[in-house]
């Protein structure tokens, strides 16, 4: 594999998220050349520090020769890909596009046809983990789209996502991959927390039931980094309860199209919708849905009739990061 260090290639990025900051670092850190464009630009000025050039519209990323992607929605994609001083407002196209964001199917097919119009290759490269999954090595990534572009930036892809990069095949493969990986996220947190709450009801702390459950079979990267969440009732936001809902959402229409059964995720989504509906009991309402997705533990607690307080006991996440890799 070609040494990071020793490419000429020019890497565009935008989106500089909880998610976009880390990600573009590790690709500063990895030694590439890398342009970055954010809407606000002040959230990439940290980065600028550490050898990332800033520039002023997405169009000033037209001549990198790979933009990478790490937006919220498929609408925010299309309009820095197309819209006013997108990055194909003008007459340059990058050679290769490689979008790691969570967007639709239906989405991703139509933004690789658009970029073939331009003579471009298109690889979807959702990932993963969180922020602190990025930054501990523990990222992962599914990538799909043509192989022999895929081989060209898997190295860019690799310092990306420490834990590994799958590639599954051509065209949105990594697309279904993504919706159904968020889908077992989804059940499995709503599962996680009906459990603690049962067991927390028979008169067990929630930190003892986790540890056990953690060191368990059944324990795994996930439940163990959203232990401290559920334990000490910190709900600093990593994924919201909005995009969760939109992902199952997905889910659930790519099983209405596969002619799929989904009854458990079925199940999670009218959960999860309820939570929408305590939320609103809440004094500020948007403010209490833009925390973590971990605050459906309060919503099963109010209907089990269970007082929440923090245990005030620390839990390793698993996913700190070693002094000399934070560097």
């Amino acid at each position: 594999m070609e040494g990071p260090t020793m490419t000429k290639l020019t890497l565009g990025w935008i989106g500089m998220g909880r998610m976009g900051f880390p990600m573009a670092e590790r690709l500063v850190k990895a030694g590439y050349d890398v342009h970055v464009w954010n809407r606000t630009r002040s959230k990439a000025e940290p980065l600028e520090a550490k050898g990332a050039t800033l520039v002023d519209s997405p169009a000033d990323l037209a001549g990198v020769d790979v933009l990478f992607t790490m937006v919220s929605t498929g609408k925010d994609l299309e309009q820095v890909y197309f819209g006013e001083n997108g990055v194909l407002s003008g007459e340059k196209t990058p050679a290769i596009f490689v979008d790691c964001s969570s967007i639709a199917v239906e989405q991703s097919v139509d933004m690789r046809a658009r970029l073939a119009e331009r003579g471009a290759e298109f690889i979807a490269s959702p990932v993963s983990g969180n922020g602190k999954c990025v930054k501990s090595g523990k990222l992962s990534s599914v990538c799909s789209g043509p192989k022999a572009t895929f081989d060209k930036v898997e190295p860019m892809i690799n310092a990306i996502a420490g834990a590994g990069v799958s590639y599954v095949g051509e065209g949105e493969l990594a697309r279904f991959c993504k919706i159904a990986h968020n889908v077992h996220l989804g059940v499995v947190i709503q599962n996680l927390i009906e459990i603690v709450v049962l067991a927390e009801k028979a008169g067990v702390p929630r930190a003892a039931f986790l540890d056990f459950m953690n060191n368990s079979v059944m324990g795994s990267i996930f439940t163990r980094y959203k232990s401290n969440a559920l334990i000490n009732l910190d709900y600093t936001t990593t994924f919201t309860p909005e995009l969760l809902r939109k992902d199952l959402d997905l889910g659930l229409s790519a099983g209405r199209g596969l002619g799929v059964p989904m009854p458990v995720t079925a199940t999670t989504r009218e959960a999860l919708q309820a939570h929408f509906g305590m939320a609103t009991l809440k004094e500020d309402t948007d403010a209490y849905l833009a925390l973590d997705f971990t605050t459906m533990l309060e919503t099963v607690a109010i209907h089990s009739g269970l007082e929440l307080k923090s245990e005030e006991t620390p839990y390793p996440t698993g996913l700190e990061v070693p002094a000399q890799a934070a560097e």
